[in-house]
C-alpha cells in the first residue's frame, strides 16, 4: 500500500499567474482568425476587446466569475488595470476575496488533482478546486482580516465597492503581495464591485465581526452597490463589456441599462460584449444565456457581441495579451470612476 500523502506533501507545487507582458499571442490570434469554431470566434473576440480600448467615449468593464484567479489569470487582471485597459470590475466574492486578497496576505493556491480523495482532503483541512489546492487554515486567516478591517470601520451599511476600498487602503500597509488586484485597483481609481459579497472569507468574516459587536456594526448594502454601479453606466457615453464566466456578476453589469431606464435615464445599451463561458445555452440560466438574448431586455448591442466558448484560462490570457502587443490602451484616459465616491 503506499503511504497516505501528508499535508506538506500535498501543497508543495504553487500555482503560477500567467504574464501577458510575454506571451507573444499575435501570431496565434492573428491565425485563429482565419480559421473557424471556437478559434475565430475568440479571434473576433479579441478584435472587440481591443475596439473597446480605442473607442475614447468608451468605458471598459471586466466581469469575473469562477475561479480563474486562483487558477493563474490573477497577473493577468492586475495588468490590465495597471496597463489602463479596465476602469471597473464586477465580480464575484471568491475571486476578490478567497482568492485575491488571500494572495495578498502572502498564502498561495497550489496545483493538484481532481483524482483524489476528498475525504483525505477535509481530514488535512485543505480545500479544493478541480485541481487547485487551497489550505483550509490559511483560508481561515482570511476570514479573520476581514474582520480586521470591519473592526476598524465606523459602523455602518458598506456597498461592497466602498468596503473592497478599504480593505484596498488596508492592504497598502498590511500586504504580503504588493501587486494584488484590490491594492492595485484602489491605487488606480477602479472601483470593484461584488453583488454577492457575503459569499466568500468576506461573509465568515463579517459574521464573526456582527456577533462581537452585536449592536453596532458593519453591514454591506447591495442595493448601494446597483446604485452605484448604475452611477458609472451614467457616466458613460459608451460602455464595454470583457465578461469572465457569467453569474451574478455578468447579469448585474447588464442590468444597470436597465436600472437607468427605470429611473427615467436615457443611456445606450453597452456597446461592445464579449463572454468567455463553458456553459450549455439550454437551461435558460444567467451563466449561459447569451449575448444576443441579453440584447431582448435592452441591455447590450448585437452589433460588436462575441461569445467564446473555451475555457477562460486559455482564452482571456490570448485576449489580454493580444491587446497588449497591439498598445491601443496606450492612448485611452483613465477613467478613475473611483473618485466619483470619494470626497
Amino acid at each position: 500500500m503506499p503511504n497516505t500523502p501528508t499535508k506538506q506533501d500535498l501543497l508543495k507545487e504553487t500555482i503560477e499567474h500567467v504574464d501577458i507582458t510575454k506571451l507573444n499571442a499575435t501570431p496565434l490570434v492573428e491565425a485563429y482568425k482565419k480559421m473557424s469554431f471556437s478559434s475565430r470566434d475568440l479571434g473576433r473576440a479579441a478584435d472587440i476587446f481591443n475596439m473597446m480600448l480605442k473607442d475614447k467615449d468608451s468605458s471598459v468593464w471586466l466581469t469575473l466569475a469562477g475561479s480563474t484567479s486562483a487558477a493563474g489569470c490573477m497577473q493577468a487582471y492586475v495588468d490590465m488595470v495597471k496597463l489602463g485597459m479596465i476602469d471597473c470590475i464586477v465580480s464575484t466574492g471568491a475571486s476578490i476575496v478567497d482568492m485575491d486578497f488571500f494572495e495578498a496576505l502572502g498564502y498561495k493556491h497550489y496545483k493538484g488533482s481532481p483524482f483524489i480523495d476528498d475525504g483525505l482532503l477535509r481530514s488535512l483541512y485543505i480545500d479544493r478546486i478541480y485541481d487547485t489546492f487551497i489550505n483550509e487554515e490559511e483560508l481561515q486567516e482570511c476570514d479573520k482580516a476581514i474582520k480586521a478591517v470591519a473592526d476598524q470601520l465606523e459602523p455602518r451599511p458598506y456597498s461592497s465597492r466602498e468596503f473592497i476600498w478599504e480593505m484596498g487602503k488596508w492592504l497598502t500597509t498590511n500586504s504580503k503581495k504588493k501587486e494584488s488586484l484590490i491594492q492595485v485597483a484602489y491605487e488606480h481609481n477602479v472601483p470593484i464591485f461584488c453583488p454577492a459579497f457575503t459569499d466568500s472569507s468576506a461573509g465568515f468574516g463579517l459574521v464573526m465581526h456582527q456577533v462581537e459587536h452585536p449592536d453596532k456594526h458593519v453591514t454591506i448594502d447591495s442595493v448601494a452597490d446597483f446604485r452605484e454601479l448604475t452611477d458609472i453606466k451614467l457616466n458613460s457615453k459608451e460602455s464595454g463589456l470583457l465578461m469572465v464566466g457569467g453569474g451574478v456578476p455578468k447579469n448585474f453589469a447588464q442590468d444597470t441599462v436597465v436600472c437607468a431606464e427605470v429611473l427615467g435615464k436615457d443611456v445606450p445599451v453597452h456597446k461592445y460584449a464579449i463572454q468567455l463561458t463553458v456553459a450549455d445555452v439550454r437551461d435558460g440560466a444567467c451563466s449561459s444565456s447569451t449575448l444576443k438574448e441579453a440584447s431582448s431586455w435592452g441591455k447590450v448591442s448585437t452589433v460588436y457581441e462575441q461569445m467564446v466558448y473555451a475555457e477562460a484560462t486559455m482564452s482571456l490570457p490570448l485576449i489580454a495579451a493580444y491587446a497588449y502587443e497591439q498598445g491601443a490602451y496606450k492612448g485611452r484616459t483613465p477613467r478613475n470612476f473611483a473618485k466619483l465616491y470619494t470626497k
